[in-house]
Order: structure tokens, then sequence, then C-alpha cells
């Protein structure tokens, strides 16, 4: 081998070297995508429901009275120094009583806004245009967290003519974006005593181990410990201020998480059908045919003949039909990944529906490699 040969082999040795060095570099950031805080929730760090009864006032006639929402009329009125009998009605087309929904977001303080759901209780036509009244909103225990007031604003639209309606979306449902200000807050406590803990989002041990392994790596070692497949303890300075900055550091750890469970969710009302890309398929045969229902009437009058006494009817001809298509054995080749999967389906040239009772028979056969999930 002359020189310039070695030199040339070494040089491309020294290239394929690189090359390595790179590709492994990249697989490792590919590995490490996932952060704690990505898989993960703090422990007690969490929103609390509120819910609410209202009035929205101020609808183009859309309204619709209902009983209590006539009691809180007067009720309120009442309130306002004006003096009506509960016995007394009252009609009015432009109010609606309505339940009110929010979430309390983790932290919140007294001052800040959060949004609220304006739902109809009785049969208003819409709720666009209208203003809610002043209404609190509580939390499971009973009391008021905060205070709702605003205009609503509907998503959708509606038109009625000549005794025909066309509505798009919901008209009776509406929200009213940092419609409600936080009255009281609600204390959320980093853990207790000297550790925290995390609650990973989908049970998975092998995740936890790997989360603690990182943890562990990041801090030292016997900082994090896996109490089961969701539950995580980890050691948390005690001083608050510490310990908020140690969870800015926690919460981006990387690590490699455990591959997710292959599945399939099916939505049977929709026909909608989604599947992750670990889903596979065994060989197997398939035969697919489709089954059609015609049924046609036609009115026939049968009339009697000249002074017989008899009277006209109108009878029903029925004619039913029944046709079924030849559906033929179709033999779906082993499928390794989620494009395969989808090829081999296309190939049975079922609709979604048809796919609902296809994927079932082939999870109860063995041959569908995934969970199924009915939504």
């Amino acid at each position: 081998m002359s020189r310039v040969q070695r030199i040339e082999t070494r040089t491309a040795r020294r290239l394929l070297a690189w090359a390595f060095c790179l590709v492994g570099t990249a697989l490792a950031c590919v590995a490490q995508a996932d952060r704690i805080k990505d898989i993960a929730n703090v422990a007690g760090v969490r929103d609390n429901q509120l819910v609410g009864y209202g009035l929205v006032v101020g609808l183009d006639g859309t309204g619709a009275t209902s009983k209590f929402a006539q009691q809180s009329i007067i009720s309120m009125l009442g309130q306002m120094g004006v003096n009506m009998l509960p016995t007394d009605s009252v009609s009015l087309k432009n109010v609606s009583a309505v339940m009110l929904t929010g979430n309390l977001p983790a932290f919140a303080k007294p001052g800040q806004t959060i949004d609220v759901t304006v739902s109809a209780l009785d049969n208003a036509k819409s709720l666009r245009g209208g203003t809610l009244l002043m209404s609190p909103l509580k939390g499971g225990d009973g009391q008021v967290y905060a205070v709702a007031q605003g205009n609503v604003l509907v998503g959708g639209a509606g038109a009625s003519a000549g005794g025909s309606s066309q509505t798009v979306n919901h008209l009776s449902a509406g929200r009213i974006p940092s419609g409600a200000t936080v009255e009281r807050a609600v204390a959320t406590r980093l853990g207790q005593g000297d550790f925290i803990q995390l609650e990973l989002k989908d049970t998975d041990f092998t995740t936890a181990s790997r989360a603690a392994e990182a943890i562990d790596r990041a801090f030292g070692h016997g900082t994090a410990v896996p109490l089961d497949g969701r539950l995580i303890q980890v050691r948390a300075p005690a001083d608050p201020g510490q310990r908020v900055a140690f969870m800015s550091q926690l919460e981006n750890v990387n690590l490699n998480p455990a591959q997710p469970t292959p599945k399939v969710i099916m939505n049977a009302r929709t026909g909608s059908i989604v599947m992750n890309q670990l889903v596979t398929l065994d060989k197997c045969a398939i035969a697919h045919g489709n089954l059609t229902v015609t049924v046609n009437s036609t009115p026939q009058v049968s009339q009697p003949g000249a002074l017989s006494g008899g009277q006209t009817v109108v009878t029903e001809a029925a004619n039913v039909q029944i046709m079924s298509d030849k559906g033929g054995l179709i033999v779906m080749p082993a499928a390794a990944t989620l494009g395969d999967v989808v090829k081999a389906l296309n190939a049975v040239g079922a609709t979604p529906q048809d796919l609902l009772s296809i994927l079932q028979a082939m999870k109860a056969s063995g041959a569908l490699k995934a969970e199924l999930e009915i939504i």
C-alpha cells in the first residue's frame, strides 16, 4: 500500500468515526427530548372547579322566563329597593337563567381574573348580546371564590324568517373572557417537610424508574425515590425561595420515557379512528361485504265501481329489496409500521364505520397488536 493510499484510508476512518459520533449525539438528543414537566405534575398543584347561578339580561327577545328565573328577578329587584310580592308574575323575554362554570388555577390570588362559561338553564333561544349580572362562583366547600359579571360572547349564529330557522353551533352557551374576579385564594402547598411528590400523567413503572434516575444524575444520588408506577418522592430545599428555584431546575430535567402502549381510539358516533405510531398487525385474512336494504312505498288508490256504495281507499304498495355485495377474502400482510397498517386497512375498501367492527374483530383474533378504546 502506497503512502497516499494509507493517508486516504486514515482520513476515511476519521470521517467515519466523526460520523458515528454525530449520529450518536443526534440519537442521544432525540432520546432526551422529554422533560419532567412534560410527563409529570407536582402533587397538590391543581385547578379547582367553580360553579354558580346567575341571570343574563339584555337579550333581544330570545330569552325564556322560567319559574326560578322569575323568583331570581324578584329577589334581585328586592335587593335594589324594588318591592314585589313573591306571587307577582314577571314575564320578560330579555332575561335568561344561566349556570356558570370556571376553573380556579393553582396559586391564583385575589384580584386576578379567570374565564367563565355561561350556559342557559331554561329554554332561551340565544344568549347573544346578553350581559351577565354579578354572580358568585362557589367551590365544592360552598365558599365563594370568585365573582362573575360581563358581556357574554356566543360563537354561534342563527337566523329565522317565515317560520324557518337555521343555526350554526350552539346559541344557548357562551363565554366571558376574564369575566370573573378571584376573591379568595386556595392555599397550595409545594410538598410537606423536606419532600415534594411528582405524579406521572400516565402510570408506567419504567418511566417512573427512569425519571428518578435522571433526577439523581442532576441533583445527586438519593434525591428521588419512585414510590410506585405513578408517584415519585423528591427531596427539596425547605426554604421557599430555594424550593422555587429547585422546582425550576427540576421540571427541565431531560429523560427518555418508556414507549407508550400501542393504542387505537375509536369514536363510534362519528366513525373517527386515531392510532399511535406503535400499532402493528399480524398476517390475517379478512372478508368484507356490504349489505344494502332499500324500501320503496308507492301509494295506490282503490276506486269502487259506480253505484256500488263503496268508498275510495288509499293503500300503500311496499317494495323491499336486499342487496348483498360479495366480499372476497383478502389476505392482509403483517404490518410493522403505522404506514403499513394504514395501507393494509385501506386495501379492504371499508368505510370508517365498517372499520370499527373490523378492528374489533382483529383485536379479538389477536391480529391487531394494540389496545382499543371506544369513546
